[in-house]
């Protein structure tokens, strides 16, 4: 017999392009009946691609026709008008008062992103942007000893029920592993864990009203950081990297990951660029300009150059971010210009 539950399950078969999530989970599905071997549904799309309109009809009407009984099918599609979303996530998971939010990325670790996403938040902090920072890097938090903050957050209730109240310092509202573990004790969980702990990082914690939340990713482009993608509703990735190719070749799979799921890519920052010596010879440890070289061969904008700076890592030692400490100086001046670009583009 032709139920509504019957119809679902079969359209459950049916992907959104470009996605491992069928449409059902997407709840793109909104109408679905059956009488006398008729079934009619209606499906409404978030993206105005005529293409993708089409194919995910023939799609369902393939689907449809394959159930038990059924002698006709009826699959109206409506594509959204205006722009469409930058990510089936992002209207999928919107959070209640942050109108962007960004993942700070890398793909691979030790490349200073945490320090980049702390100087990055901050500087946007003074740009007056409403800004909030939060860590998913769970196994190794930083946040906490970068922005200085060592505290536990609060709960508050609200209509919705219960929330973590995030911690704030410097102007960025903050949320942490860290603020919720014992000194140096350790995170030895499965990716369940981890992504449960995500979702009410996201979900379960009282931001309030933000301009933008920047999510500091963990390094790495395999299924965890994939399912981020997919939880956290991102609106644009940064990908920070250092110049050699070492770093970049990582990067580039980093950029196909959040390229896979939909999310654009908002530039790419060299970090560790250069290091200016005390009698003022510039020595390239790493060499340089692979950032630059890597944004055009991916046709995305190239953010800016971090040198090396000694302040740089003293302030995230300390608690007191660059930005921060000196915000008129060079160091701070390198993550201020991008700051820039970032609300330029994005508020």
């Amino acid at each position: 017999m032709l139920t509504e539950a019957s119809i679902l399950e079969a359209l459950k078969s049916v992907k959104y392009p470009g996605y491992s999530r069928d449409i059902v989970s997407f709840g793109l599905v909104k109408h679905a009946a059956a009488a006398n071997g008729g079934v009619s549904v209606v499906i409404e799309l978030t993206s105005p691609n005529a293409e993708m309109a089409a194919q995910i009809k023939a799609e369902c009407e393939r689907a449809l026709r394959a159930l038990p009984g059924v002698s006709t099918v009826h699959v109206d599609v409506k594509a959204a008008a205006g722009a469409a979303p930058r990510s089936a996530f992002a209207q999928q998971h919107q959070i209640p008062g942050i109108t962007r939010v960004v993942a700070v990325a890398s793909g691979k670790g030790g490349v200073g992103k945490s320090t980049c996403s702390v100087n990055l938040a901050c500087a946007l902090a003074q740009l007056g942007v409403r800004v909030g920072l939060l860590d998913c890097d769970i196994y190794g938090p930083s946040i906490p000893l970068m922005m200085g903050v060592h505290g536990r957050p609060g709960v508050t209730d609200t209509p919705q029920g219960e929330r973590l109240l995030p911690l704030e310092n410097h102007g960025v509202k903050l949320m942490s592993m860290g603020f919720l573990l014992d000194g140096d004790q350790p995170v030895i969980w499965r990716g369940p864990m981890i992504m449960k702990t995500i979702q009410q990082f996201v979900n379960q914690v009282a931001w309030g009203e933000l301009d933008m939340l920047l999510v500091d990713l963990p390094p790495g482009t395999g299924d965890a950081q994939l399912s981020l993608c997919q939880t956290v509703p991102l609106d644009g990735g940064v990908i920070v990297t250092t110049p050699q190719e070492a770093s970049l070749g990582v990067v580039r799979k980093g950029i196909a990951m959040f390229r896979k799921v939909n999310v654009p890519i908002l530039g790419i920052v060299e970090n560790m660029s250069y290091f200016t010596a005390p009698g003022g010879e510039r020595i390239e440890i790493f060499g340089h300009g692979g950032g630059a070289a890597e944004a055009a061969r991916q046709n995305v904008t190239f953010l800016g150059e971090i040198p090396i700076f000694t302040e740089i890592r003293e302030g995230g030692d300390e608690g007191l971010p660059v930005t921060v400490s000196n915000a008129k100086g060079a160091p701070a001046q390198c993550f201020a210009k991008i700051a820039a670009i970032l609300r330029e583009k994005l508020l």
